[in-house]
């Protein structure tokens, strides 16, 4: 309760001297204003500041507050149905993406098949070349005109396959974004879409194959002459088994039987020969008939040179003279020795050197007058071992072992040389083992025998090296042609796909939301949106790893077979790899297939063909497919309708150009849109069920493994009826017709 109080009179003595009372009422009106002040301090303070203005600014901002975020709301609802469209877009062009993954798979299946089969007729030649692996390529060559067969069938079929899954694909596309559509039902506004989409264009090219000419034929080729090329490598293994004995026995003879007796070690003994003049050699794949020849060159130069009588008497120095004769002898024979050998062909000559009187007459040791001459006191001439004998004192002349038996000549009383003693020199160093001339003519021999089978085997070697490497050039023929027989596609979609979508369910604004400071206005009505997507070439491994992984699954389905036909089965599952790898997989399946055959033999021509093939596949070159994974993105409708003049996309286009220069003029042209992708989309229904099976793989006819390839149906494209489009075209009319304007399309 306010209360007043009274004021005590003032003197009239404290009156300002002026006499005007007014400052001292003014200063009773200023107390009486602050006393009021204080006394309603519940409801407001100096500054104004009431509870009741609190009340209201509360109110009002929550006002705000739940409005706004109630206008946020609503305008998020009406927005989603753009992100469902943008997302039924992409779902639809997923599929042609998926589809081109088929088409991938597919064609490194036909490209592998034709690689295959070059390479079994390739395996099939080579394992002609040799007795070891004859019987194996009978089946090789079987096994590549039925890879040959395989390849054709599957790429036939695999091309109807896919023409019937290009033209599913308007329908799946169809299907796929109504279930992305139906997953983005509910949410806090309780939302129910639908989503249609066609693919631009609706229609795909015909997929169409390239042929390999060549491929059965060069099979056929190679069985007609398989006959042939057995009996020539048949006979070369034989003649190459005799001359590699004939080898090895030299071999031994040179430096083989080491420690033992043989060139090597008699040359060290008797001689003194080491190092280089002298070398050994472990393994006769190293050594060669030169290493012989050359041993005994330097042999016979260092005794030559090294040659002293081995004691005083008339006797040790006449056997030391003729041994003198002998090296020099041997030393010029040898010399003109020689060894021409390379892989197709191969001469010598090792002369032969006298082992007893007999041979010693055959050879110029016997016919060269060296030997000086006396007359005895019968006048008879007296022939002398050399001119140091006791007995060649003033010699007049000189003659040779021949003149010296023709004339009956009596033997020197000192030296006792006849024809006897330079055929003695050789003949116990060549007749026991312990002599250096008995090893060099086991070598000699060796190497005549050598020659005589190598004259047999050369023109045999050349024979299957002419018939087989022919083969082999057109194995290449054909390897280089298969690049030809490829799958390429162009299919509905290529360009993009366009998107609609609805969203059916009319929702009060105020729904998850309500409060009372927002009044109920109404509800929130239907909305539909358009979009667009395509797809994208993005350099990156995922589409290398998709494929990968679907190939490694046609491997592991390959089954299992042994012999040959694993071998071509094997090198089969290595070059499905030629796909993403190109040359190094070739050139890796190619050299284990090799490497699962006994190519090796005497003659050398397994071991020939089987590099001679390595060569040809590693001429191919083959470069690895363009894998850049194909992503769908997000594009302008107008940019993915423009690359394409069908009767949709120019009626789209119209459509769309017309709703952005008069939004509100008519609700007609987003039905009638949607009624041409209606038509696209139904067409592709007819005949589909669960699966597709592309095509099978049977490498070896009918009695060889199937390996299908099939294509699994999204769910919703196999939960889906005949009507399943139209249904959705429906409902998508039924919604924009509720719509009296449309925003500008994106």
């Amino acid at each position: 309760m306010k209360t007043r109080t009274s004021t005590p009179a003032v003197p009239a003595r404290d009156f300002p001297p002026n006499g005007r009372p007014g400052r001292l009422r003014s200063l009773l009106r200023g107390s009486r204003l602050r006393g009021a002040r204080r006394s309603i301090g519940l409801f407001r303070d100096e500054d104004g500041f009431t509870t009741v203005g609190v009340a209201l600014a509360l109110l009002i901002t929550l006002s705000l507050v739940f409005t706004s975020a109630q206008v946020y709301r609503v305008s998020s609802a009406s927005a989603d149905v753009q992100d469902v469209a943008d997302a039924v877009a992409l779902a639809a062009e997923n599929e042609v993406a998926e589809f081109m993954i088929v088409v991938r798979v597919c064609d490194a299946v036909v490209l592998s098949l034709s690689l295959t089969s070059a390479v079994a007729t390739g395996l099939g030649v080579a394992a002609l070349c040799t007795p070891a692996t004859a019987a194996a390529s009978e089946v090789l060559l079987d096994a590549a005109r039925k890879v040959v067969q395989a390849r054709d069938s599957f790429a036939d079929k695999a091309v109807a396959g896919l023409n019937r899954l290009q033209k599913a694909l308007p329908f799946l596309a169809t299907a796929n974004a109504a279930s992305v559509a139906s997953a983005n039902d509910g949410g806090a506004m309780g939302a129910s879409y639908l989503g249609l989409a066609v693919l631009v264009p609706a229609d795909g090219e015909e997929l169409s194959l390239g042929t390999v000419e060549g491929a059965e034929d060069l099979v056929g080729e190679a069985e007609r002459e398989a006959g042939d090329i057995k009996r020539a490598a048949a006979e070369a293994e034989e003649a190459a088994q005799e001359a590699n004995a004939c080898k090895e026995r030299a071999f031994r003879r040179d430096c083989g039987d080491a420690p033992g007796y043989c060139m090597y070690e008699r040359a060290s003994t008797l001689a003194g020969l080491a190092g280089a003049d002298n070398p050994r050699y472990a393994s006769v794949d190293a050594w060669s008939f030169s290493v012989a020849l050359d041993r005994a060159r330097a042999y016979y130069a260092r005794r030559l040179a090294s040659e002293e009588p081995e004691g005083a008497s008339v006797e040790d120095r006449a056997r030391s003279a003729l041994r003198q004769r002998f090296y020099a002898y041997a030393s010029d024979e040898v010399g003109r020795g020689y060894v021409h050998e390379s892989a197709e062909s191969f001469d010598a000559l090792f002369p032969h050197l006298p082992k007893n009187t007999a041979e010693m007459r055959e050879t110029t040791l016997y016919t060269e007058a060296v030997y000086p001459t006396t007359s005895d006191g019968a006048g008879q001439t007296v022939a002398h071992a050399w001119p140091g004998c006791p007995e060649a004192a003033g010699a007049a002349g000189a003659m040779s072992i021949a003149q010296m038996e023709a004339e009956g000549c009596p033997a020197c009383p000192a030296c006792g040389f006849t024809a006897a003693s330079m055929g003695k020199v050789a003949a116990a160093s060549t007749s026991i083992e312990n002599g250096f001339e008995y090893h060099y003519e086991a070598v000699a021999q060796a190497a005549d025998d050598y020659r005589k089978a190598r004259a047999e085997l050369d023109p045999l070697a050349a024979e299957v090296k002419g018939r087989a490497g022919g083969l082999l050039d057109g194995c290449l023929d054909v390897l280089r042609r298969a690049a030809d027989m490829r799958i390429d596609a162009a299919p509905p979609g290529r360009f993009g796909a366009v998107a609609f979508a609805a969203n059916a369910n009319a929702a009060a604004a105020s729904t998850g939301f309500a409060s009372g400071f927002v009044r109920e206005a109404g509800e929130l009505g239907a909305r539909a949106a358009v979009s667009a997507a395509t797809l994208l070439a993005e350099p990156s491994d995922e589409g290398k790893n998709v494929v990968s992984s679907l190939l490694d699954g046609l491997r592991e389905r390959g089954g299992a077979a042994t012999g040959a036909l694993g071998v071509v089965l094997d090198c089969w599952s290595g070059l499905l790899g030629a796909y993403l790898e190109g040359q190094e997989a070739v050139q890796g399946a190619v050299e284990r297939a090799v490497d699962a055959l006994p190519f090796a033999s005497a003659s050398g021509l397994g071991s020939w063909a089987a590099g001679a093939f390595e060569k040809v596949a590693g001429a191919l070159g083959l470069e690895p497919a363009k894998l850049d994974a194909l992503k769908p993105v997000l594009v302008n409708s107008a940019h993915a309708a423009a690359a394409d003049d069908a009767s949709f996309t120019a009626r789209f286009l119209a459509v769309k150009a017309q709703a952005v220069a008069h939004p509100l003029a008519s609700t007609d042209l987003f039905s009638s849109v949607v009624t041409a992708a209606e038509a696209a989309a139904v067409e592709g229904i007819a005949g589909l069920d669960g699966t597709i099976e592309i095509a099978s793989v049977r490498l070896f006819g009918d009695g060889g493994p199937a390996i299908p390839i099939t294509i699994a149906l999204p769910q919703a494209a196999r939960d889906a009826a005949a009507d399943f489009a139209s249904g959705v075209a429906d409902g998508v009319r039924s919604v924009y017709a509720q719509v009296t304007g449309v925003r500008a399309w994106e």
